[in-house]
Parts: structure tokens; C-alpha cells; sequence
């Protein structure tokens, strides 16, 4: 069964930035230019599509992952620009926060 809420992002050269999610956050799928692209990341999913039916939208989005400070490494490796590096939050997240080359901001976090 498909999660209840999918989020979408339309944006020029979604390929690129389909092949970004995958390096960042190691999303499984495989990128389609006939139809939106679906990723899934670990018990959730997103789809990227071109902006060929829709404008382009920017999408602020928040990460589980194992290991917060290592995927903004990668993160930063790939390209994303810093507007947060790793800190521990009050409720117990491991947290920092990027921008993709798409103006898609990311908050990735580890709870701890």
C-alpha cells in the first residue's frame, strides 16, 4: 500500500536532482521522464517531475536518517549549500539543514 501523503516536487532538470536524493538520502527508484518519478526512502516516498505540466515549486522537507552529520557531508559533497550544520536540538534530534541546487530545503535529522 502507498504511503497516505506523497509529496511532489516540480522542477527544471529533475533528473539531476532525482540522482542528488539518491546519492544524499540512498532513495531507491530510477528516474522517469514519461511519468513522475517515484523514490522511495526507507518507509516513505517522494516523486519528482519536470516542470513540463506544472511551475517549478520549492518544497521544505524533514529527513529521518541513520546518521545526520555524515548525510550532510555527503550532502555537501553533492553540491547542496549549508544554511545549518549539524547541531543537537532540545527534543532530542541530531539536526542541520541544506539547500539543493533546486531551492528544495532539506532539514536532516537523526533522533536521539
Amino acid at each position: 500500500m502507498a504511503p497516505t501523503i506523497v509529496p511532489r516536487l516540480f522542477l527544471n532538470d529533475a533528473e539531476n536532482l532525482v540522482a542528488f536524493i539518491k546519492k544524499v538520502f540512498g532513495a531507491t527508484g530510477d528516474f522517469r521522464s514519461d511519468r513522475p518519478t517515484w523514490l522511495t526512502l526507507g518507509d516513505s516516498a517522494i516523486m519528482v517531475s519536470d516542470t513540463s505540466f506544472r511551475e517549478p515549486t520549492a518544497a521544505f522537507l524533514y529527513v529521518y536518517v541513520d546518521d545526520a552529520d555524515a548525510t550532510y557531508g555527503v550532502a555537501m559533497q553533492a553540491g547542496a549549500r549549508s544554511i545549518e550544520a549539524p547541531l543537537d536540538t532540545p527534543y532530542g534530534d541530531r539536526r542541520c539543514m541544506i539547500e539543493d541546487n533546486w531551492g528544495n530545503t532539506w532539514q536532516i535529522a537523526t533522533h536521539r
